[in-house]
């Protein structure tokens, strides 16, 4: 994998499955890299990973493992992005974040590239990835908000349970089994492993994804609502959410109702402006039955549109249904989206 006009990455996680995603990512997409590291925990540290036909040896991470890096990715927890992030900083490293740790602080830019990569400028070391749900919803909206203007969205969202991690995935698997066989039913994880409680996902719902707050909104709800006002810079945009866990393994859901500023556009502009919008692939065909669903959207970059329609009773009303990879498009794509751009751009250069 080692190209020698490359840099110096650094993936922080790199055993969780976001950073395996993020791994086979760069090789995929050839990023230049000259020298790999792989950081973990104590706990996964001797590990060995394969990457691109290279066996590479997981340390722990600690400070001074960012001396040299270049970029490095964090997809580690919020707590060791808080710890070590600034430390990579101070080493020289450009950090690109996949935890919430440090997206709403107003000093780091919280960056969709195909929505608002100039704030990839106004860095001081730390770029933020926004959470998985809030990028396919932005990278839809954005050409609408660009002609149309936008003045309200209200999303439900279908998400996936690899979206609280491997072992989340693994408990839906045994559930379904143990239902199929008449077994008892074990929950340990979900809504939120943390939380008092906990339900079975298999043939379920659950209308709580990560910890409730006193407005009676979620965490992960709330993350949507401030994120993409940050990242589309409206701070007056009326936005809300309703964020559900399906059985489903990979790929978020999403119903997004918004309302554009301009009158007298018909659902077939709206397609029309998303048939050529970066990062979007349109699949709205009803009279053929073809719209967007998780199953296909597993392992590719893009987000997948479609079901638009006008609202009945609004005129300046639509409807959408917005599909996308969360560990791809929602994390490990975004982040080496962002550290390409970083690149081609002329933001980061290699020691």
């Amino acid at each position: 994998m080692s190209q020698q006009n490359g840099f110096h990455v650094a993936v922080v996680g790199a055993t969780g499955a976001v950073g395996q995603q993020m791994l086979s990512t760069l090789v995929k997409e050839n990023f230049p890299v000259k020298k790999l590291t792989l950081l973990s925990s104590a706990r996964s540290a001797g590990k060995k990973l394969t990457v691109n036909g290279e066996e590479i040896t997981v340390q722990e991470a600690k400070p001074e493992s960012f001396e040299g890096v270049d970029i490095a990715l964090f997809s580690a927890g919020g707590s060791v992005s808080k710890e070590l992030a600034p430390e990579a900083v101070k080493r020289g490293a450009i950090v690109v974040d996949n935890t919430s740790a440090f997206r709403m602080d107003e000093n780091t830019p919280l960056v969709v590239p195909e929505v608002n990569e100039a704030d990839l400028y106004e860095h001081n070391g730390i770029i933020a990835n926004p959470n998985c749900s809030t990028i396919q919803m932005v990278v839809a909206l954005e050409p609408i908000r660009k002609k149309y203007g936008l003045k309200k969205v209200l999303v439900s969202t279908y998400q996936a349970v690899s979206g609280a991690g491997a072992a989340a995935v693994e408990e839906l698997m045994q559930q379904t089994k143990a239902i199929i066989n008449k077994d008892n039913v074990e929950a340990n994880i979900l809504p939120v492993k943390s939380d008092k409680k906990h339900y079975q996902i298999a043939f379920n719902a659950i209308p709580q994804i990560d910890k409730f707050q006193e407005n009676g909104f979620t965490f992960e709800e709330m993350k949507m609502i401030n994120e993409t006002k940050k990242i589309m810079h409206l701070p007056e945009l009326q936005v809300a959410a309703t964020c559900v866990r399906l059985p489903v393994a990979v790929g978020h859901s999403e119903s997004v109702y918004f309302e554009i500023e301009t009158e007298g556009v018909k659902a077939n502009d709206i397609k029309a402006l998303l048939k050529d919008a970066p990062g979007v692939v349109l699949q709205d065909y009803p009279e053929n039955q073809i719209y967007p669903m998780p199953a296909d959207c597993v392992g590719k970059n893009d987000v997948f549109v479609g079901r638009i329609r006008k609202d009945l009773d609004e005129p300046l009303g639509f409807h959408m249904w917005v599909v996308s990879d969360n560990l791809l498009k929602g994390a490990a794509w975004n982040s080496v989206q962002i550290a390409e751009r970083l690149i081609e751009l002329g933001i980061v250069k290699s020691k």
